[in-house]
């Protein structure tokens, strides 16, 4: 690819354990919006450039970066046999844009078909076996790039979140009264009104919560910088992962930041699961935990999706367990999947 580059990895600070036998490359590529996207490249073990390879591109979390969770994945595919890339979300991370910190369903969906534009073009990629992964926030993005996208050959989400559902709806769809989805509205409106006067960025929850006196929550990082002793279990394990045993200063969920305060208006406007349908023929696996408090995003979507599908419950597991603990993260069930569909 022409916009496109590839380079040694000078400055690693990924947060997980590194298996020095995978060579990992530092790559960046340019999407159909004009922004660059940057990833890291992974070879597997004993890699040669003459031969054709598996490939699959990897996103997510929400707000983290690819030097997290994604990263992991695709390291261990790698090992695997396979070919992957883990890339940073448009506007965050690594990635391209003078607007920082922005989510957009529209724009991140592309960003999983712009690395399927990279990686099909690599001399030893076999451009008939590329799968997606999709994690947490991110999975409904691989869904929806994949219900268009036909190079996309099968599908894996772990840790499933619908962010166009969550963000509008909630947790479980009961998030919003009328009334309430009335002051959200005002409220988002009244942030793009000062960030026009400001001319930039104004931080601020990408999820917005309203209390019983109808006033707006908001906030200026993901986290406070200690949480209280009988803090939510759910806010405990996040917190343990990104402030904890995986901070990333160029993660949003690290807590050095949150999100821009207008960053919920694409995700009132597109919902992500409406052409799931057209993801057929091509598989679609989704993994979520037993203890997951995200798991009915994943039954329910595989409720909306048509044959072929399988959904994979792991036993013991939260959803932030699905992002790092080996022991829990079914990956011989997703090596075996692409294997099986991506020939």
């Amino acid at each position: 690819m022409k916009k496109s580059s590839i380079e040694n990895l000078k400055d690693d600070t990924r947060v997980f354990k590194i298996n020095k036998n995978i060579q990992v490359m530092k790559v960046v590529f340019t999407n159909h919006y004009g922004f660059d996207v940057a990833g890291h490249l992974y070879l597997p073990e004993n890699f040669d450039s003459s031969k054709k390879y598996s490939a699959v591109v990897i996103s997510g979390p929400f707000g983290a970066v690819k030097e997290q969770a994604s990263g992991l994945y695709a390291q261990e595919l790698a090992s695997r046999g396979f070919v992957t890339v883990a890339f940073d979300q448009s506007m965050t991370g690594e990635s391209g844009g003078s607007r920082r910190d922005m989510a957009s369903p529209d724009i991140f969906t592309e960003d999983f078909s712009a690395a399927v534009d990279f990686i099909s073009n690599l001399k030893f990629v076999d451009p008939e076996k590329i799968g997606v992964v999709g994690l947490c926030g991110l999975a409904g993005m691989a869904i929806t790039a994949a219900s268009n996208d036909i190079r996309i050959k099968a599908v894996v989400t772990s840790a499933m979140y619908d962010m166009s559902e969550s963000i509008s709806d909630h947790y479980k769809g009961d998030y919003y009264t009328e009334e309430q989805r009335n002051i959200v509205k005002k409220h988002l409106a009244a942030m793009r009104d000062a960030e026009a006067k400001k001319g930039g960025l104004i931080r601020g929850a990408h999820e917005i919560a309203v209390d019983a006196e109808g006033r707006v929550q908001n906030y200026e990082t993901m986290f406070p910088n200690k949480l209280p002793d009988d803090a939510n279990p759910v806010i405990k394990d996040f917190f343990g992962y990104y402030v904890g045993r995986a901070y990333h200063p160029r993660a949003i969920n690290s807590n050095t930041s949150a999100w821009d305060s207008t960053a919920p208006y694409g995700f009132f406007n597109f919902r992500l699961m409406d052409n799931i349908k057209e993801l057929t023929p091509r598989p679609l696996m989704l993994v979520t935990g037993d203890r997951a408090h995200s798991r009915y995003f994943s039954e329910d979507v595989y409720q909306k999706a048509s044959e072929p599908k399988k959904l994979i419950v792991v036993k013991g597991a939260t959803h932030v367990d699905l992002y790092d603990q080996m022991d829990k993260i079914p990956f011989d069930e997703i090596d075996n999947f692409f294997r099986t569909n991506l020939k």
